[in-house]
């Protein structure tokens, strides 16, 4: 079984505001990032660290 390769979101990288999604164009842009973020397993696997819960 093949995966497509996830990126890790760097850790410097500011959101334009820190406010909830103002429009459906960015509740889509956000929905496209957390596709594209790794799961714990993931993160594990690479020897990182998640986030803990919030």
């Amino acid at each position: 079984m093949e995966f497509k390769k996830k990126l890790a979101i760097p850790k410097n990288e500011v959101p334009e505001n820190s406010s909830m999604a103002r429009n459906m164009k960015e509740i889509k842009e956000l929905g496209q990032q957390m596709d594209e973020m790794l799961t714990n397993k993931e993160l594990k696997k690479q020897g990182l660290v998640a986030d803990p819960q919030q």
